[in-house]
């Protein structure tokens, strides 16, 4: 909240305003001749849209109207719940000296900068020969769809012809691209045009951008991650509420779309809105939880390729980023380190019985956590949430470390546990019963290797094997150096059911029989080695290849790379293979499936440059590992004493 003197500063630093009538302002966009302002409230989507009333030939307002006002006093500003973004401008308004409170309560928005012009020079942590700048906006014509017209792409922007998979698959990528006051914003899901039925694949999903953006940042554009990271951020919800319908305070967008409304005050003259979707659309309408996570670490992505770093240091950037991490720190009822979630709120969006602690969830919120500490400013307001953050640090690694990971070894010490037992010192402290040992496991674990679960719950341990959770354990340091080897090492000695003739399973085995019944509802999308319920995803290519590179064994994920090529192109990139070993399309894959793509395009840039991947890989932590000894090496037999005025996790 903004008291009206702060309201008063900005005013000040900003120009000339034109006010109007309950303390809204507006600032006329440079170039622009001055008129009446008007507005009008949005009751249904609870957002001001404050206006220039200017003829339609140069209609070019900047509006800096609160988001989602839905009461204006003399003295304090309430928000409501926030509809859509809305945006007719293209210059990028100065955040740097202004409040925490005062950049969350302003739009802002930004035009991606030349990274090249920042501070006279390019500081480029990584190199990336052959590197080329997107080219400006206004270069390449959009139209109302945000795609090319036509759907081609104009051979000037290309600058190639079609000759290998690699040309046809940028070629592709660079058709998926949403454009946004004709600035890039984003990838859509899937460009098939085979399917006359679009659902939410013309959406611009942020897990699904995440591969893009990474094709993107080691090809040297960047602009189109620079503005896809400052828009979703005006997205996020960023209001407290009470109502159990509405995204909590840091939410993420699962998705956003661009539309073309036509204006309230003239039906003839359109404009551009961003439309997000929290899960309300959402099949099951389940709020994505991966979204900020993902967010975070392509932030940091963005500043280690690119060598910008303004963007993370900016107010409203820096305030983003709390905001996700204390949704994510809040305390509740959870007894346990790892992030509470429901079924399919992650990659996995379907009933699949991952809900509880799935291991891609607390992957990802490990990474997150690391990511975060790198680039939050050291500040007074964060000296709390840092601390918080350590604690969840040290208590996560050692959790999943030591409860989520099986080998043959553990399954043997499993096999004997002692159930029902009651006190502090407990060996099988979750209460397992042995008989969940699955007679597939006992037969698939190989003598040389290991993983971690797929989830861990009382008296319940899945012990399906979940890609993205494994190999971004190995990315983030949440697995150890062993452990990391060993997952690698599985993945070889399991190639006929991981890869295949397609990589790479989401998971291993399939759901079947009464188990699917049970679990998936009888979902008729997720039968038995189909989709999320064990099919294959060639967008995984490219995290088994930031895996592999971290641990110094890239043969692994080009033998898998070279196994996509044999198909993936010929298939027109789908979005998921069927069969156990993944010899048919997906029976309900989109084609030309973005992220299938993208995934490609990564494991390629990344093979022919290794040191690339330094901005997704985190370093091992020594902090982290002198505590996690010190948690492995103190005494589990402790007693209860009187509560500590220290916050302290349980591992």
């Amino acid at each position: 909240m903004a008291t009206s003197g702060a309201i008063l500063q900005v005013i000040g630093r900003s120009g000339p305003h034109l006010f109007v009538p309950g303390n809204y302002f507006v600032k006329p966009a440079e170039g622009c001749p001055r008129s009446i302002i008007t507005y009008k409230k949005k009751t249904d989507t609870g957002y001001v849209r404050a206006l220039n009333s200017l003829n339609t030939s140069n209609r070019c307002s900047r509006v800096h109207a609160f988001r989602g006002w839905s009461q204006v006093s003399s003295g304090n500003v309430r928000t409501g719940r926030f509809g859509h973004f809305s945006c007719k401008c293209q210059q990028a308004d100065n955040v740097k000296g202004m409040s925490a409170g005062d950049a969350r309560e302003t739009w802002f928005v930004d035009k991606a900068k030349d990274v090249s012009t920042l501070n006279g020079q390019r500081s480029n942590i990584l190199e990336f020969p052959g590197a080329t700048e997107l080219k400006p906006a206004d270069e390449i014509s959009a139209t109302n769809n945000n795609l090319f017209p036509g759907g081609t792409i104009p051979d000037s922007f290309l600058g190639a012809s079609i000759d290998s998979i690699e040309d046809e698959a940028w070629d592709l990528l660079r058709k998926s691209v949403v454009y946004y006051c004709g600035s890039p914003v984003g990838t859509i899901a899937a460009n098939d045009p085979t399917s006359s039925d679009a659902l939410n694949y013309d959406q611009v999903f942020i897990r699904d951008f995440i591969p893009s953006g990474m094709a993107f940042l080691l090809k040297g554009e960047y602009d189109i991650v620079r503005n896809f990271i400052l828009h979703t951020l005006q997205l996020q919800s960023w209001e407290k509420t009470m109502d159990c319908h509405s995204p909590g305070q840091g939410l993420m967008p699962a998705s956003f779309k661009v539309r073309t409304v036509p204006l309230d005050v003239d039906e003839t003259v359109t404009e551009e809105v961003l439309d997000p979707d929290f899960g309300e659309a959402a099949i099951g309408r389940v709020a994505p939880v991966d979204s900020g996570l993902w967010w975070i670490i392509l932030l940091r992505a963005y500043g280690k390729c690119s060598g910008d770093l303004s963007v993370q240091e900016r107010i409203d950037v820096q305030t983003g980023i709390k905001m996700i991490l204390k949704l994510c720190l809040a305390d509740g009822f959870d007894m346990f380190p790892t992030l509470l979630v429901t079924d399919g709120s992650c990659m996995i969006d379907r009933r699949m019985g991952i809900h509880g602690h799935p291991l891609e969830i607390q992957a990802l919120f490990y990474s997150a956590l690391l990511c975060a500490r790198e680039m939050l400013a050291p500040e007074d307001g964060s000296a709390d949430l840092i601390r918080a953050l350590n604690n969840r640090l040290v208590a996560l690694s050692f959790h999943i470390r030591e409860y989520y990971w099986v080998d043959l070894k553990k399954l043997n010490e499993i096999y004997r546990y002692k159930t029902e037992e009651y006190s502090y010192d407990a060996v099988n402290k979750f209460n397992i019963y042995p008989d969940q040992i699955s007679p597939w496991l006992v037969e698939w674990m190989p003598n040389r290797g290991g993983y971690l679960i797929g989830n861990l719950q009382p008296a319940h341990m899945d012990f399906r094997f979940f890609s993205l959770g494994n190999l971004w354990s190995i990315v983030s340091n949440l697995a150890t150096i062993e452990q990391s080897h060993a997952i690698l090492d599985l993945i070889e000695a399991k190639w006929a059911d991981m890869v295949a003739d397609m990589p790479l399973k989401i998971c291993y085995p399939a759901l079947e029989g009464q188990e699917w019944q049970i679990i998936t509802g009888s979902d008729p999308k997720n039968t038995p080695w189909s989709y999320h319920n064990a099919g294959a995803w060639p967008t995984l290519l490219w995290q088994l290849t930031v895996a592999c590179i971290k641990m110094d064994r890239p043969d692994i994920a080009a033998r898998a790379v070279e196994v996509a090529e044999r198909r993936i192109a010929r298939d027109k990139w789908p979005e998921y293979y069927d069969t156990k070993r993944a010899r048919f399309i997906g029976k309900q894959a989109r084609q030309y499936q973005t992220w299938s793509i993208a995934g490609y395009l990564v494991s390629k840039l990344l093979l022919e440059n290794p040191s690339a991947a330094k901005m997704l890989i985190v370093e091992e932590d020594p902090e982290l590992v002198s505590a996690f000894s010190c948690a492995i090496s103190s005494n589990p037999r402790r007693k209860r004493w009187p509560k500590s005025s220290k916050k302290t996790y349980i591992v």
